[in-house]
């Protein structure tokens, strides 16, 4: 299993630089190009050090409902020691270059690329660079749907190196998934997965389905179809697409095409309407 994953490098384009680019931003989907990830758009956040962060997706009338997604750079000595404000948030973690020490509960655990760690609400932990290069990871957060009856998710702590892709029925083992986290288990309202097709496989169908999905491409390049329309994607480049929006892909070459998949799962759909603001004068 290849561990080479994409990673911004921030920059600023320079003056002679056309304006063309592949951003989309649709009501069903939207397409974020790695280009898009310059210095200028990063973000900070109260309580971490020597830390920038490029955002992906946030809750948005128009845009992801469910989660937020982190591109995390964390300079050598930064860290926190107060990683989420939000007591009611879980997180997937997914480290893509460097190393990070993260404590959990007062447990050390290294963190190495292809690091992955799922963090249930209410979790105390913290997260420290202690080597000598950045350390830079994928942050998946989502408000943690509790149902009476089903206990919360433990903290799970695992490599996608140790673990054996699922293959995809029919497709002669072109196309698999990387799963984290038991499908049949229903405490988890999210999964992470990371999804592998070789050159020239394909989804062979529209797949038109409730689940919301954060795709960020790791590796490689692909055609995807997303509502009416292709799309060229690239490693680095990142996918939002709404709920019942029609997608399928071919992969193009001349290596595999890996990305990572966000989709809530497992939950009833809610009937409440959203609840708005009062209007003032």
């Amino acid at each position: 299993m290849s561990s080479k994953y994409f990673v911004p490098r921030g920059g600023h384009p320079s003056q002679d630089q056309l304006l063309t680019d592949r951003a989309v931003f649709t009501e069903a989907y939207a397409v974020i190009p790695k280009g898009t990830m310059q210095d200028i758009v990063t973000s900070s956040l109260p309580f971490w050090e020597k830390t920038r962060l490029w955002v992906l997706s946030r809750p948005l009338s128009g845009f992801a409902e469910t989660f937020s997604q982190y591109i995390m750079e964390v300079a050598p000595g930064g860290g926190s020691d107060r990683p989420e404000s939000d007591p009611g948030a879980e997180a997937v973690l997914f480290v893509v270059e460097g190393a990070g020490s993260l404590e959990v509960n007062g447990q050390r655990h290294d963190l190495q690329p292809g690091g992955y760690a799922y963090l249930p609400p209410q979790t105390d932990w913290k997260l420290h660079n202690r080597g000598s290069e950045n350390l830079i990871f994928h942050w998946i957060r989502k408000y943690y749907e509790a149902v009476d009856g089903l206990e919360t998710p433990d903290v799970l702590i695992a490599n996608e190196n140790d673990i054996a892709p699922t293959v995809m029925p029919k497709t002669d083992g072109k196309w698999a998934t990387t799963r984290f986290v038991d499908p049949d288990d229903l405490r988890h309202d999210m999964h992470v997965t990371i999804v592998t097709l070789e050159p020239g496989a394909v989804i062979p169908f529209a797949e038109t389905h409730v689940m919301e999905h954060g795709l960020y491409v790791l590796e490689g390049k692909a055609v995807y179809r997303l509502n009416q329309d292709w799309v060229e994607v690239e490693a680095g480049d990142y996918m939002w697409l709404r709920a019942f929006c029609p997608q399928a892909c071919y992969a193009g070459g001349p290596g595999n095409f890996r990305y990572l998949l966000y989709k809530d799962v497992n939950r009833h759909m809610s009937l409440r309407p959203p609840v708005t603001a009062p209007r003032t004068r």
